[in-house]
């Protein structure tokens, strides 16, 4: 466990480096665009191919390779690892460039598909196809980074199997510093600025990839692409995919519904969709995902040496370090909405609607961080074990259950003229997010996969009373400090971040410090 602890930190150090910076990113794109109109089509544009890397990429292809790539490392010699990683380059780089091609080719109506509102407006929500045409053209620069970022995902899960996590996980930094370089300098040569934005991404993209070819290249596992029909490893991790394709396409999918409903709804609910978005994903990734990367590994490992109780520590550590803090983030995120959407959005551009619209979906999205977190955590336990259906019955449950939601919240909204419509949709999300990861645990336990260890058990439902007790502590004190709305609304930068950075902490050291003083230590997290 202290092993993992430190890979954790590692990715979660790297990943909090890349998120940081991706706020400023945001922080830069929402000042010079203001939301809504050109802005809307950019995030459409780039959301399609950027959802398809976590699907195809990030999701169903590392789920389906890391377990196989792991059993070879295990137990195969090195000349038949260095055959799989041949064939596997050589197959997943033909399947991207014919996906690539096909989606270029089908740009115009991909936009359509995805954003409906943008062609079909209602009398108090006129579009033209100015902006749907717009998000075709952009989707037509932005889609090959599909290619290049799942290439850049085959070898980020080589290294992370090889306990390489340093450079897989500061990667993303690259795509940031490419947005960022887009908006400041290449922006203003363009006839439509934000085509510089769509640039960026492609650049991004190849630098991911190229990043991380040199450790790879020391690890003596550069690939060589070849093809070879009928392949054992090719075949069992295509045969892995499909139904990890579908589950891990779960969670993309519902973006995607959302992003096409809020397109139907008021100019700018994509952006602030988006907005908020952004912000449920710093501690995602850097709780969720870290946990997610170190232990899939682990868990392999674990279950190719028949290690039954050592797979169900794993799992236990990962649910209990996940919750411990997701908890206080979801309540962060929550209390500090409108602080934290003021200091990093509002700006001359961006007036306080943004703040406001942006902070109805960011709290009813963060609600559902700990589903999300548990989800990253409780899945790694099924496709460690090569077991790629029940995640995917479940996901599509789930999904099923975000679309009966969103319907059921949103439409009732819209209707009655409720302010935010768009923040119910986020709700669906958050609830369909504890469909998901409540039916995980509960086939985790009943298949017997997954059995709490006893230690688990009695420590759990002692700090359970202490992190309520955290979290109310740390409530009080951030609703004490925290300045009143008018403030945020007219007080500098500066002085707005300096703010945002002393409630931020004193929410920290209330937890954690009321967390220590009731009895909680490093050796309880590590069991």
């Amino acid at each position: 466990m202290s092993r993992m602890l430190r890979s954790g930190a590692i990715v979660s150090a790297m990943t909090m480096i890349s998120r940081v910076l991706g706020l400023a990113r945001d922080a830069i794109i929402f000042h010079f665009f203001p939301a809504g109109g050109a802005l809307d089509a950019f995030f459409v544009a780039f959301r399609i191919p950027n959802l398809l890397r976590r699907m195809v990429a990030e999701g169903a292809f590392s789920l389906a390779f890391i377990p196989v790539l792991a059993e070879y490392k295990e137990s195969k010699s090195q000349e038949d690892l260095q055959k799989l990683l041949n064939h596997v380059a050589g197959t997943l780089t033909l399947v991207l460039f014919i996906i690539t091609i096909i989606g270029m080719i089908a740009a115009p109506l991909l936009a359509i598909i995805f954003a409906p509102g943008f062609l079909f407006g209602d009398e108090a929500n006129i579009k033209d196809s100015s902006q749907a045409d717009l998000t075709a053209h952009l989707l037509l620069i932005t889609f090959p980074y599909i290619f290049f970022i799942a290439l850049s995902a085959f070898v980020s899960a080589i290294l992370n199997t090889f306990q390489k996590f340093a450079v897989p996980a500061f990667t993303p930094v690259l795509l940031n510093v490419a947005l960022i370089s887009s908006v400041i300098w290449w922006a203003p040569h363009f006839e439509q600025p934000v085509e510089a934005l769509a640039w960026g991404v492609i650049i991004g993209g190849i630098l991911q990839l190229a990043f991380q070819l040199p450790t790879l290249i020391k690890l003596g596992l550069m690939p060589k692409p070849s093809f070879k029909r009928g392949h054992e490893g090719v075949k069992r991790i295509m045969k892995l995919m499909i139904p990890a394709l579908l589950g891990s396409s779960v969670a993309q999918i519902n973006i995607l519904i959302n992003t096409a409903i809020a397109s139907m709804l008021a100019v700018g609910s994509i952006s602030w969709l988006y907005a908020s978005d952004r912000f449920v994903e710093l501690p995602l990734a850097i709780i969720g995902v870290a946990i997610g990367i170190v232990i899939l590994p682990k868990l392999s490992g674990d279950h190719i040496n028949a290690k039954g109780k050592a797979f169900s520590e794993t799992l236990d550590w990962g649910i209990r370090l996940g919750l411990l803090i997701a908890l206080p983030a979801m309540l962060g995120l929550m209390l500090l909405a409108k602080p934290i959407l003021a200091t990093v959005l509002a700006n001359g551009v961006n007036d306080w609607t943004l703040v406001e619209m942006a902070s109805m979906s960011l709290m009813t999205y963060s609600f559902g961080l700990p589903a999300f977190i548990l989800v990253k955590v409780l899945a790694p336990g099924f496709y460690s074990r090569q077991d790629t259906k029940t995640p995917v019955k479940i996901g599509i449950f789930s999904m099923a259950s975000n679309i009966v939601l969103s319907a059921l919240i949103v439409y009732p909204w819209y209707q009655s003229g409720i302010l935010g419509p768009h923040a119910g949709l986020a709700l669906a999300t958050a609830l369909s997010g504890y469909i998901n990861a409540g039916l995980l645990f509960y086939q985790l336990r009943k298949q017997q996969i997954y059995q709490p260890q006893q230690a688990f058990k009695k420590v759990w439902v002692k700090d359970f009373l202490r992190i309520a007790v955290g979290l109310i502590a740390m409530a009080v004190i951030v609703t004490y400090f925290n300045p009143a709305e008018s403030w945020w609304q007219s007080a500098g930068l500066g002085s707005k971040a300096l703010t945002l950075l002393g409630l931020v902490f004193a929410a920290m050291a209330s937890y954690f410090g009321t967390l220590f003083v009731l009895g909680v230590r490093k050796s309880t997290i590590m069991l």
